[in-house]
């Protein structure tokens, strides 16, 4: 990997970890909380392919429960998100479509809700992971509303000749 492809990477963990920290809402019933993560680890996952969603993904899931105050979940977010990031940048590249977009998008968020709904009914029992379903949902549903027109948008400033 070269010096400006990380530096790229280690700017958007910075801005997902930033963001996130911004828009914390509580969920007291699961000890967790919803963030706009999804924006940071998905815009990344478009833009750098499976390899910097991975990361951004790992690294910003992980700091964001450290510097919150979560650390009980910084090992399952730097897996859960890790691979979520992965997922998508691995499907978009592989179907650098629509289908590949919606495929990846959908798939990258059930593995999201449903790991995390695992690793809390792990740490606080079936009940907790059966109701981090409908906030994690949600938090993936905002991610790609806010994701797809971002990405969008980017993508028309990235194509002027100046950045190319």
């Amino acid at each position: 990997m070269k010096t400006k492809e990380m530096t790229k990477l280690a700017m958007m963990v910075a801005l997902t970890v930033t963001l996130s920290l911004m828009f914390i809402i509580p969920i007291p019933a699961t000890k967790g909380f919803v963030t706009l993560c999804e924006v940071g680890i998905y815009a990344s996952a478009l833009f750098f392919g499976p390899t910097g969603g991975l990361l951004v993904g790992a690294m910003s899931g992980g700091l964001i429960d450290l510097i919150s105050g979560y650390p009980e979940w910084a090992i399952f977010s730097i897996v859960i998100h890790g691979f979520q990031g992965f997922l998508l940048g691995y499907l978009y590249n592989k179907f650098p479509n629509k289908k590949g977009l919606l495929l990846g998008f959908t798939l990258a968020s059930l593995f999201m809700i449903i790991g995390y709904a695992l690793a809390t009914a792990l740490l606080f029992g079936w009940p907790a992971g059966i109701a981090s379903l409908p906030s994690n949902a949600v938090q993936n549903i905002f991610g790609i509303a806010v994701t797809v027109p971002l990405y969008q948008a980017l993508q028309k400033v990235l194509r002027h000749p100046q950045y190319k």
